[in-house]
């Protein structure tokens, strides 16, 4: 009888601590599961799907923002939508001059971090425009002059060598054939906040990038207290090194309570 009990009760022991592994391994996926992915000035969200893939394999939410890049308030709208979408804490990454948009938005309550793609972390009363001016550009930068219609374009003789010279020459001539149509004004808005003094934030050097220079991304995240990473690539890093980028996410997902 006793030798009966005794095998229960080792039975239950046995399921006992199989639950307690479980729990153990569970305990050990993102305590983040949302993405929401910012894109910025003459591209689109498209770019964004080698990240896509690798964090959606890993279990990540992620949501790609489409920006209309008619202004910066109608940028804010579109990511805060996006966000207003999720189902938990969020964090919220933005490319380029989408660094101005998740500045912006920042503030939103399911913005658990921040993370800055070779984008622009701004500080209150600041602009992208005024953090590009800080120092001379790169002669391979092809921004064009505003048009008539106060919107801005990116040169096609520039495009691959001055925004994406470690994508495939191809790949950026559709890259450039398919650009947004980018308001001039958006670039010179200024943020009128700045939720990276109360959320965590990281930020990711492209070392070699000719559209925002690399010493212009060390002091704006140097000021913003982010955690820093470089990546040897150029300012369409998000694109030629989608795994390094995609584990500065995931380190956030997983430091970020």
């Amino acid at each position: 009888m006793k030798t009966s009990i005794l095998k229960s009760f080792g039975s239950i022991l046995s399921i006992f601590f199989m639950l307690l592994g479980g729990i153990s391994v569970s305990a050990q996926s993102p305590m983040i599961k949302n993405v929401v992915l910012v894109h910025g000035a003459f591209v689109d969200g498209s770019g964004y799907r080698g990240i896509y893939d690798i964090l959606s394999k890993k279990g990540y939410n992620v949501t790609v923002v489409q920006n209309p890049l008619s202004s910066l308030a109608d940028d804010v709208e579109a990511t805060k939508a996006a966000l207003d979408r999720q189902d938990g804490p969020a964090i919220l990454v933005g490319h380029s001059y989408g660094g101005s948009v998740i500045t912006e938005a920042g503030d939103h309550p399911k913005v658990a971090a921040l993370v800055y793609l070779a984008a622009f972390q701004l500080d209150e009363g600041e602009s992208a425009l005024d953090w590009a001016k800080t120092e001379p550009g790169s002669p391979k930068n092809g921004i064009l002059p505003a048009d008539e219609k106060g919107i801005l374009y990116y040169d096609k003789e520039k495009f691959h060598d001055g925004f994406a010279a470690d994508v495939p020459k191809a790949q950026t001539d559709f890259m450039y054939a398919s650009q947004g149509r980018f308001a001039a004004a958006a670039l010179a808005a200024k943020v009128t906040k700045a939720p990276w003094k109360t959320r965590p934030s990281y930020g990711i050097v492209a070392t070699q990038d000719e559209a925002i220079l690399p010493s212009i991304q060390r002091k704006m995240y140097k000021k913003g207290n982010a955690k820093i990473t470089e990546i040897k690539g150029s300012h369409a890093v998000f694109i030629s090194h989608p795994q390094e980028v995609a584990d500065v996410i995931i380190r956030a997902s997983k430091e970020v309570k």
